[in-house]
């Protein structure tokens, strides 16, 4: 006997895909381009994903991973050195189906003011007015929680949030907390992440690996036809330390 598929819901996402599926997507994530300013990155046609968050949170670490590139992002040994948005394309068979975006980390004491506020300007300026920006990842040590930046970038993107745009917050470097600790912050997180979705992550355990890599597959790839009718609520999202690790942007 042949069933009929379901047919998604308006507004919804794509059924999740196979972990196998999405660790293959971003497996085949290349190096695109890089721009020390705004105006200098390439017009995009395709989704874009942007990792945000604080220097040393692990992200780097956490593209990499999601990868299964040793060193597609740039793990610098002094955070707040990569002052570059640095782009990857993702895609099978050749064909870019999607763009990951590797924002510099933000918050490290060392830089010079001057240098913060004009990447936090950038920064600003990128998530406010990229056309194409589908999602947002922010990268957060959970033994830091959110910090007034991250809450202040949270603030930054709330209305584009409101609009639609996917958010999720990875908690990183999972494997330094007990399951009583990650249970707690991520019930803090998730009363602070404004609707968007929360996972913890640990390169070192692959804890949250596929699941991210999921969530990301589905971003990437919309439903066809599932645009909102004007008027229409957005449909929820999906289900909502690492060893040695490098300090990084």
């Amino acid at each position: 006997m042949t069933t009929t598929p379901i047919a998604p819901v308006a507004g919804s996402l794509p059924p999740a895909p196979d972990a196998k599926i999405a660790m293959g997507w971003m497996h085949t994530a290349k190096f695109l381009t890089t721009a020390a300013q705004l105006h200098h990155l390439p017009p995009i046609t395709v989704p874009e994903i942007a990792f945000v968050g604080r220097s040393n949170a692990g992200k780097s670490t956490c593209i990499n991973t999601l990868t299964q590139q040793k060193q597609l992002a740039f793990a610098s040994k002094r955070p707040g050195r990569t002052q570059h948005i640095n782009l990857f394309s993702l895609g099978k068979q050749g064909v870019m189906d999607a763009v990951l975006a590797d924002l510099p980390g933000y918050g490290y004491a060392a830089v010079s003011r001057s240098d913060k506020v004009r990447w936090q300007q950038v920064m600003v300026n990128y998530l406010v007015s990229r056309p194409g920006l589908t999602g947002i990842v922010l990268l957060c040590d959970p033994r830091l929680g959110l910090t007034e930046l991250d809450e202040a970038l949270l603030e930054v993107v709330r209305p584009r949030v409101e609009e639609g745009l996917k958010f999720l917050i990875v908690l990183t470097k999972a494997d330094k907390l007990t399951r009583a600790e990650q249970a707690k912050i991520l019930s803090i997180t998730r009363l602070h992440a404004g609707g968007g979705d929360v996972k913890m992550f640990s390169a070192l355990k692959k804890q949250g690996v596929d699941e991210v890599a999921q969530l990301l597959w589905q971003w990437a790839h919309p439903v066809p036809g599932a645009e909102l009718a004007q008027g229409d609520e957005p449909a929820p999202d999906a289900d909502s330390a690492d060893d040695q690790e490098p300090e990084e942007d």
